[in-house]
């Protein structure tokens, strides 16, 4: 039975680095996974061979490190802990439909705080942010939709959302992830702005925002908080203006549609809310059951939107009827 390959290190640098790393230490993070990184390149070209899939994996499984170290229970064991993100993220690249949940197979702390919530009071999600807003739009809207959002997480929702081809949507996130790496380390030293606080103005902002068209004030938010040129966007199509967004509120509302903000993602330049749609009683499959705005800001008003909706899940076939009994 072939075992993990692995590099050798120091565990008891391995405790420092994660320790200070979980501390909001971004140098000392840097160090971990350097240290680590030949083992975990080891995994990937064990599972995929050479090429750029295994390149892939490694990428992704730094950045999922770089999001999840507060995960870490056993220091001394962080570079176990890398090679399983490897591994997962290897077999997610295998599955042409998976989705990026690497760490599901790792037991979860019982108690304190869960990971989230240490990201979002963490130094490296400022970091992080810091960085991706030093890539292209083309390049940030699939990194954050991959990396930070709940929903539209596959291959096949990104390349829907963007309007574009899957491998497209692989090519982009491919240059966003080297690109993030070179913007990581350009950004190390400087000032970070407060993404926790960002983030938790724009749940407060979706709140406000569907209570106000709830009571007929949408049209109220879009002039004040949106940008007067703001556009509905498929891909690099302008399917329409404001008055677009206020007719598609004010229909669904009618039909006694509602929304329900699950998740939140928001940087400077772009901002994700995703959302449970809900529909009414006597008309259940009004909608689909979930929603996604995608939304580009520009000095901190809704530029673009882009509406992701989930689809419907088939129903399951029905079972095979019986035999008809023979006639006497």
């Amino acid at each position: 039975m072939r075992r993990d390959p692995s590099p050798t290190t120091d565990p008891g640098g391995d405790v420092v680095l994660t320790r200070a790393a979980q501390a909001g230490d971004i140098v000392a993070l840097g160090l971990l996974l350097e240290a680590h990184r030949p083992g975990m390149r080891a995994v990937a070209l064990s599972i995929l061979g050479p090429g750029p899939d295994a390149d892939d994996a490694v990428q992704n499984a730094a950045l999922t490190a770089l999001r999840r170290i507060g995960d870490v229970r056993d220091p001394s064991a962080v570079g176990a802990w890398l090679r399983m993100i490897v591994r997962n993220a290897c077999r997610s690249l295998l599955r042409t439909s998976s989705r990026t949940v690497p760490l599901d197979d790792l037991t979860r702390v019982a108690a304190g705080p869960g990971p989230e919530e240490v990201l979002e009071r963490h130094a490296l999600r400022d970091w992080v942010w810091e960085a991706l807003e030093q890539l292209s739009p083309t390049l940030r809207v699939p990194m954050v939709l991959r990396h930070f959002s709940s929903r539209v997480t596959s291959y096949e929702e990104i390349a829907r959302a963007c309007a574009v081809p899957v491998g497209t949507i692989r090519s982009r996130l491919s240059q966003g992830r080297a690109k993030l790496a070179e913007a990581l380390a350009a950004t190390a030293a400087s000032a970070h702005s407060d993404a926790a606080r960002r983030t938790s103005a724009s749940w407060e902002d979706a709140h406000d925002t569907l209570a106000a068209a709830e009571r007929g004030d949408f049209g109220k938010v879009l002039a004040e908080r949106w940008s007067p040129a703001a556009a509905l966007m498929q891909g690099d199509t302008r399917l329409g203006g404001t008055e677009t967004l206020l007719l598609g509120m004010e229909c669904d509302l009618i039909a006694g549609v509602r929304q329900r903000p699950v998740h939140v993602a928001a940087g400077k330049g772009l901002t994700v809310w995703e959302m449970d749609l809900i529909n009414p009683p006597d008309d259940p499959e009004h909608c689909p059951p979930a929603v996604a705005w995608i939304m580009t800001l520009d000095g901190g008003r809704v530029e673009r939107l882009r509406l992701f909706h989930q689809p419907q899940m088939p129903l399951p076939p029905l079972p095979p009827l019986p035999p008809l009994a023979a006639a006497a």
